[in-house]
């Protein structure tokens, strides 16, 4: 099965091999292959009116090639970018120009057009928090009291939602919202903000909000270094006739190659100092943070494993509050989605079970309490029962699905290829039928001269066959027989293919996508039979002395 690169290479017209020429080839070789596709594909000369129509498609095609590559600022956007430079856009203004010139000017267009749809698009981001009390399913309660099922709710919810949208290059506004509830009581915020790029080093941002009162928050970044930075937040709210305010500033430096330590302070409600350093490599994650504040003092340290596709987690927390263990498992489900759990166990807090599931900018994340105390049973089953659960749910249902999903995404490859083919396959055909009478006039002009003569060429599959047995190779289906489109290249006794994918040439196509492919052509030069065998992307030169058949 052909891999993605074989697939765009298939799909991209090579404008070399159309003409067959070399990738440096001057003004007046691309004018004498142009002339001579030019007598075989001309509509004028051909009158049967299927053959006609043939001869205008691959005349167009012939005619596009030549335009392309003839023009120095065309085929310099074709060499560096191929077709999708082509198709970008391209307004030529000045003639004379550098291929380092054109290929900034379009790297410029190209940013131009990325800018746009920026404009046009919003980034939205979003999470939903849910609470549940399950502490009934693990706490003792009253052996006397009768009870049927017990009682698990949700205690409280939040829905945070936020967009935003490029005003212009260095502006661009966000919009945001959020709702909670908890145990019975709701609030919400709305809040809209415009950050403004001030350099390639800093930017500024300004956002006001209403909900619990009207706020305002001014914020900013700034590099200090090559290896620091640093950002500061000023925030004010009015509560009733209270105006509240906090000031945080955050210092970043990086340590090491992977390590980075963060300072910051925070000032106005919850003040603290809080320190940490994170250390983070391709197979691991470790962070370690200490905090002195009032009310919240606190150490923490925690251990990411990474392997592919999964992390393990370990973390331990302890202040003046109580003492919390973490630990669990996040893994990617999908190409953009990845589901994680942790156990949480500590006092005052339990036993608390963390699901979360992150769907490219969403976010979903559930919050079970299984027990208001230590409890082995609560920490059993909240290990357990989600590993269990998760790989349920992978076997019978995702699993399944993606199987399916990938099956049919083959048959619609695999449809698509076998279309493909039999258009490029009819295109050949077309070809090899216009070619036949300049064929003739070709043969019978070099038999004449005692010359170059192509007495068979296959193409295509040709390693596991028979070198001495030609006669094989029509009935192969993953050989074609390009004797036709061979012979038409030659002239003055003399064959030149390029050497860029043969399947590119004028009636070629390619019969085993994917697969190894070889030239082979059998010749008569100076009436010695010959015989030459070349690799898809080497270059033919024709006549050679070697490879000579004794025969009686």
């Amino acid at each position: 099965m052909a891999d993605s690169d074989d697939i765009q290479e298939d799909d991209e017209i090579d404008y070399y091999g159309v003409l067959n020429v070399r990738k440096q080839a001057t003004e007046e070789e691309l004018r004498s292959a142009y002339r001579r596709m030019c007598v075989i594909y001309h509509p004028d000369k051909h009158q049967e009116p299927a053959k006609k129509t043939a001869a205008v498609q691959l005349f167009s095609k012939v005619q596009r090639a030549y335009d392309v590559l003839s023009n120095p600022e065309t085929k310099a956007i074709y060499d560096i970018y191929g077709q999708k430079g082509l198709d970008a856009g391209w307004e030529v203004v000045e003639r004379k120009r550098t291929p380092a010139e054109i290929q900034a000017e379009y790297e410029q267009l190209q940013r131009e057009r990325e800018e746009r749809r920026l404009q046009q698009r919003t980034n939205p981001k979003g999470s939903i928090s849910i609470g549940v009390d399950a502490t009934d399913l693990f706490d003792n309660f009253d052996v006397f009291e009768e009870r049927t099922f017990p009682n698990i709710e949700i205690n409280n919810m939040s829905i945070m939602q936020s967009i935003e949208a490029p005003l212009t290059k260095k502006d661009t506004a966000t919009m945001s919202g959020s709702l909670s509830i908890k145990n019975g009581n709701g609030s919400g915020d709305i809040s809209a903000s415009i950050r403004r790029v001030l350099s390639y080093k800093a930017w500024g941002e300004v956002e006001f909000g209403a909900g619990n009162g009207p706020s305002l928050a001014l914020r900013g970044f700034r590099n200090l270094t090559k290896r620091s930075y640093g950002t500061s937040e000023l925030h004010l709210q009015l509560r009733g006739n209270l105006l509240q305010f906090g000031i945080q500033t955050m210092v970043s430096r990086q340590l090491g190659k992977h390590t980075n330590g963060y300072l910051t302070w925070r000032a106005g409600t919850n003040s603290c100092m809080n320190s940490s350093v994170i250390r983070e490599t391709e197979s691991s994650r470790a962070m370690l943070i200490f905090q002195l504040g009032i009310p919240n003092t606190f150490a923490m340290a925690s251990y990411t494993l990474k392997f592919e596709d999964t992390r393990l987690k370990g973390a331990i927390k302890t202040g003046v509050f109580g003492t919390i263990f973490e630990y669990g498992a996040e893994r990617k489900i999908s190409k953009h989605s990845h589901l994680g759990a942790s156990v949480n166990i500590g006092v005052p807090l339990g036993v608390l079970l963390k699901i979360k599931l992150i769907r490219s900018t969403q976010v979903y994340s559930f919050r079970i309490s299984l027990s208001e105390e230590i409890s082995p049973s609560a920490m059993l089953y909240g290990t357990v029962v989600p590993l269990i659960l998760y790989w349920a749910v992978k076997v019978l249902v995702v699993s399944p699905f993606l199987k399916q999903e990938k099956e049919k995404e083959a048959e619609l490859n695999r449809e698509k290829s076998e279309r493909e083919m039999a258009e490029k396959k009819r295109e050949a055909q077309d070809c090899v039928e216009l070619m036949k009478s300049t064929y003739e006039r070709i043969v019978e002009f070099e038999r004449s001269r005692h010359g170059l003569i192509i007495i068979s060429a296959w193409y295509g599959n040709l390693v596991s066959m028979n070198t001495s047995d030609h006669s094989s190779n029509s009935g192969h289906p993953e050989v074609i027989d390009v004797t036709v489109p061979v012979q038409c290249q030659v002239k003055d006794s003399r064959l030149f293919l390029t050497d860029k994918h043969k399947y590119n040439l004028s009636g070629f196509y390619d019969p085993c996508s994917g697969e190894e492919k070889l030239l082979r052509i059998r010749y008569e030069f100076r009436d010695v039979l010959h015989e030459v065998t070349v690799g898809d992307e080497e270059p033919v030169k024709l006549p050679k002395q070697s490879h000579k058949i004794e025969f009686s």
